[in-house]
């Protein structure tokens, strides 16, 4: 018999046969037939051997018929139960075929594949021998193949108390937060009573006792060393096996005094005694009970994803069986570590970076950072590489010690020694206000400690990881770049708001990266420890959201301009004339107009907020986001996008009546002159580039990459920063024309106190303008 759809997997099995009719399957159903063997026929009674239906057969493969056995397999014993047909084990505890299967007893069921396969085409009843390749379950200790039996159990009663599970749940504060009415809440509400015992010798012996005897029932269940003194006369020490299994007494049922009282063999399920954890630990309720009633539930719980069937499942479902309340009020609940190879992180597979080498390398804090910034920490799995360890350093420790670095060189040289200071007034007082980078990085760490200190309240750890992150960059690439001139030159100011934000960004970093903010704070403040220190308070800062959010749109627009340099090829060092910013926040960047010219290089900049007259904004449908909401109408919409016949109203784009939610649409900024231009983040505007290098230009530019050129032979000669120098240069007629025309900016720059030429000079080489070469020698005066 063959179902009709597997007809051809069969082809040449069949070759010679003849057809000889069909049949629907629910006309088998309740048809008996003869089986292979029948050694177990009296025992399985008179409704085994017949033909079942059940939904999980399919024609993928097979025949399109199996067989079932109910002892061995979830799907089989509920169909086979539903039929009446009986549950029969013929394995033993050791996976070895009972007395019940004469041919093959006290063999190992693996064993006997083969012979059996051999006797059956010995009899002839044979038609294909096939190999099947699936998922196999083996021990995750000894990678022993293991065998799905029937056996009695323990259970808890969880559906008798789910709904109310699933009420608990609300109370807990997830992360992510998915998890809550996701795969835990799924879970709970379709959750089945929990199988807590397990056929073992080593665990928890379960403290059940029953009768030998069943004429003369009775069970005894203990809940504490007590109540088993009690009735044994016995104060037990050991509670595992065999000790626990010596205590027997007489059946007080038993009028006979013939039966006994025995321990189950059965012990616990490890996970139940995981479970019991928040008050097991405590010894509640013998002891601890008024500690334990003011620290349950607990306040935070941190484990991979799978524990949502797993720990947080078994706890919460003591919790609301034994106290009627959630085991955790907040959980975080990451996600997996893959090795390099893809699969699950294991000590088994070495699929990871050695940890000792990455300590050795990168620090462990590279490792910590690597970790907590990670998508793991919102439910997402990663693969753990030694790449993006590197990138730890690179991105956030490097940059947070070079500011330290920084800080600490022109402070020594200065001989300043920095004072906590973070008002607006500028030191020694006077009415002049603050310098403008001091008020924006002030701001900005007040921002940066209430954004964190909110992240972390909510668990958001990878989130206050990327804040800290563009904090740093902030602080690093802006604001010490930015006055590197006034460090230079001494300024208190400088100074001061370096230490201040400097000590509180180690306070904030602290959790995150402990080694490398301890080292820092250390040398710093020259205090004992960071970590014994409270948490900075935002309010010691001035709040200044409409500077920070300038600012931070001012660096956005100098990223937009150096990165179309880049891209045509102008190194930064060659000034160019006009820089043209076209943005409805004109106005409100204006006021740092200096800045960007700095910073881009450029003579001029102009400020428009007639974004229209530099670009336009181009809409597009997403109809298979918009499709499913708006049905046919999406096609009217697309039209009407196509015809330009559309409009922002409220900062959501309407065509053809449908105004377009996120996602179903992406609306662009396209550049009139698209060479020289670059969009703003969001699509708020452009950013237009005059490339055009005149002689002047030219010119200056040369000059400049002289200085950078010279500042290397500097650092090269071990040349303090304040050092004076005298500058002897061998270049091109057409460097030493550029540098003789701006003689003084290239003398103040390298604070050199005379600039002379020779034909030849012995001392550092390097290239200026497009690969020419200059040499440079300096000698401190």
């Amino acid at each position: 018999m063959v179902g009709a759809a597997r007809v051809a997997a069969y082809a040449k099995e069949l070759e010679g046969y003849e057809q000889v009719g069909t049949v629907y399957g629910r006309d088998l159903v309740g048809r008996r037939y003869t089986p292979l063997y029948d050694f177990l026929v009296e025992q399985a009674g008179e409704n085994a051997y017949q033909v079942l239906g059940a939904e999980f057969v399919t024609t993928e493969d097979g025949t399109g018929v199996v067989h079932l056995a109910p002892a061995f397999g979830e799907d089989d014993q509920n169909v086979c139960n539903a039929a009446g047909i009986p549950t029969i084990v013929t394995v033993d505890d050791h996976t070895r075929f009972t007395a019940l299967v004469p041919p093959f007893e006290g063999e190992q069921v693996f064993d006997v594949n083969k012979p059996v396969i051999r006797q059956l085409k010995e009899r002839g009843v044979v038609l294909k021998q096939d190999t099947y390749t699936h998922s196999y379950p083996h021990c995750w200790r000894c990678d022993t193949p293991l065998v799905y039996k029937a056996v009695s159990s323990w259970f808890v009663a969880v559906t008798r108390f789910k709904d109310r599970m699933v009420e608990l749940n609300q109370q807990i504060n997830w992360t992510p937060g998915h998890i809550k009415d996701g795969s835990f809440g799924k879970w709970l509400a379709n959750a089945r009573d929990w199988s807590i015992s397990r056929n073992r010798f080593w665990g928890s012996p379960i403290p059940v006792w029953r009768s030998d005897d069943p004429a003369y029932p009775r069970v005894d269940v203990y809940g504490s060393l007590a109540e088993i003194e009690r009735d044994f006369g016995v104060r037990l020490t050991d509670l595992h096996r065999p000790a626990v299994d010596e205590l027997t007494r007489p059946n007080p049922d038993d009028p006979t005094g013939r039966s006994t009282m025995r321990r189950v063999p059965e012990v616990l399920d490890c996970w139940f005694e995981s479970g019991s954890m928040p008050f097991a630990q405590v010894h509640y309720p013998f002891e601890n009970r008024d500690w334990f009633e003011h620290h349950y539930p607990g306040d935070f719980i941190v484990e991979y994803i799978g524990q949502t069937r797993g720990w947080f499942y078994t706890m919460h479902v003591l919790a609301t069986a034994l106290f009627d309340r959630p085991a955790f009020r907040n959980c975080l609940s990451h996600g997996i570590l893959l090795g390099s190879d893809g699969r699950k992180m294991s000590k088994s597979l070495r699929n990871y970076p050695d940890v000792y080498h990455v300590f050795d390398s990168y620090g462990s804090d590279a490792m910590r950072w690597m970790l907590m910034s990670s998508p793991v920490l919102r439910g997402g799995d990663m693969a753990v590489t030694e790449a993006g360890i590197r990138d730890a350093v690179r991105q956030v420790l490097l940059p947070l010690w070079n500011v330290w670095y920084f800080f600490s060189l022109y402070a020594n040289a200065a001989g300043h020694r920095a004072k906590r200071k973070v008002d607006t007034e500028p030191t020694g007082g006077g009415p002049a206000a603050r310098h403008l980078l001091d008020r924006y990085v002030l701001a900005k760490t007040r921002e940066l400690v209430e954004t964190v200190q909110g992240q972390m309240d909510a668990y958001d750890i990878s989130g206050a990881c990327a804040t800290v992150r563009s904090y740093l960059d902030a602080l690093t690439n802006w604001y010490v770049r930015r006055s590197r001139d006034r460090f230079w030159s001494g300024d208190a100011d400088a100074f001061d708001t370096l230490a201040t934000v400097l000590e509180t960004l180690c306070r904030v970093v602290a959790p995150l990266a402990p080694l490398t903010s301890e080292e820092i704070w250390r040398g710093l403040t020259g205090e004992r420890s960071v970590h014994l220190t409270d948490w900075p308070s935002a309010d010691e800062f001035p709040a200044d959201h409409e500077l920070v959010a300038a600012m931070d749109a001012t660096r956005e627009v100098c990223s937009a301009a150096l990165s179309l340099r880049k891209a045509k090829g102008l190194r930064v060092r060659l000034p160019l004339a006009r820089l043209t910013v076209a943005s409805p926040r004109a106005e409100a960047l204006r006021p740092f107009a200096d800045l960007v010219a700095d910073e881009v290089n450029v003579k001029e900049v102009e400020f428009s907020t007639a974004v229209a007259s530099y670009c336009q904004q181009v809409l597009t449908v997403v109809p298979r986001a918009l499709g499913p909401r708006v049905g046919k109408q999406v096609q009217q919409v697309i039209r009407a996008v196509k015809a330009g016949d559309w409009e922002l109203v409220d900062g959501a784009p309407v065509a053809a009546g449908v105004t377009l939610a996120e996602g179903e649409y992406e609306l662009r900024l396209v550049a009139a002159d698209a060479e020289h231009s670059a969009p703003l983040p969001a699509g708020e505007g452009v950013v237009v580039l005059d490339t055009e290098v005149t002689p002047e230009l030219a010119a200056e530019g040369l000059a400049r990459d002289v200085v950078r050129v010279v500042q290397q032979a500097r650092r090269d000669a071990d040349l303090d920063v304040s050092d004076r120098i005298v500058l002897l240069l061998a270049a091109s007629e057409t460097v030493r024309a550029a540098v003789s025309a701006y003689t003084d900016f290239v003398a103040r720059e390298v604070l050199a106190e005379s600039v002379d030429f020779a034909d030849e000079v012995e001392g550092f080489t390097g290239e200026v303008g497009d690969g020419e070469q200059v040499t440079v020698a300096v000698r401190r005066l």
